[in-house]
């Protein structure tokens, strides 16, 4: 065997020679996956730093910046301590919904009321791995509506409440929707709890009234 054969065996070839991960990668590839990545990290970074202004006790910054955090927290990652009360819920709740819809003919038909609380145990009861939407998509919006709201469904604070009614208003529609046919068009939807406290155990003197109790909202034009 000559030189110039034993040379050839030793030379790496063309995968052996590429350098792994984004190394590897041409120049221009490398570079956009090095904006992509600084993209990634900022946004990373906002998000805990938001998320930290609104867990951490009121201070200035949060003052300073509260429209921006609130705006950027509610409704998708409010954070709460119901977990840890001392008193934890006694009530179940279902957040109901209903539509007006126009048919291709022009006619305006009302449909009956959907519990969507059920829709959501049912689609989350014996499955290993429940989807968090199904859980609490529904259950945290109710809760963050009638936590921005009184008794008459007024909003206690301008921005929340106006986000809380466009949040439960989207998931209603997304809900409804798919049951209109194809010329029908959602013209406005409105929503009900209906409440009902757990009855005490057998062995408690406790006596609880366990009637179904409505709440609803106005209608909302979509």
């Amino acid at each position: 065997m000559d030189s110039n054969e034993r040379e050839g065996e030793d030379e790496p070839g063309p995968a052996a020679s590429r350098a792994p991960g984004i190394a590897g990668l041409s120049a221009p590839y490398r570079v956009l996956a090095a904006l992509a990545l600084a993209a990634l990290a900022v946004a990373a970074c906002l998000h805990l730093g938001l998320v930290f202004l609104h867990v951490a006790p009121s201070n200035t910054l949060s003052k300073r910046h509260a429209g921006l955090v609130d705006g950027w927290v509610y409704p998708e990652f409010e954070q709460n301590w119901k977990l840890f009360a001392p008193n934890p819920l006694q009530q179940n709740i279902a957040v109901e919904a209903r539509a007006q819809v126009r048919t291709a003919g022009g006619g305006l038909v009302t449909t009956g009321w959907r519990d969507l609380s059920a829709e959501d145990a049912a689609a989350i009861r014996h499955s290993l791995l429940p989807s968090h939407t199904e859980q609490n998509e529904l259950r945290r919006a109710w809760d963050f509506f009638t936590g921005s709201h009184d008794e008459n469904d007024k909003p206690t604070n301008a921005q929340r409440g106006e986000l809380s009614e466009a949040y439960l208003k989207r998931i209603a529609v997304q809900r409804l929707a798919p049951g209109t046919d194809g010329g029908d068009r959602i013209v406005r939807v409105q929503l009900r709890s209906a409440t009902r406290s757990v009855a005490a155990p057998a062995w408690s003197e406790e006596t609880t009234d366990t009637q179904t109790y409505y709440r609803e909202l106005p209608w909302w034009t979509v």
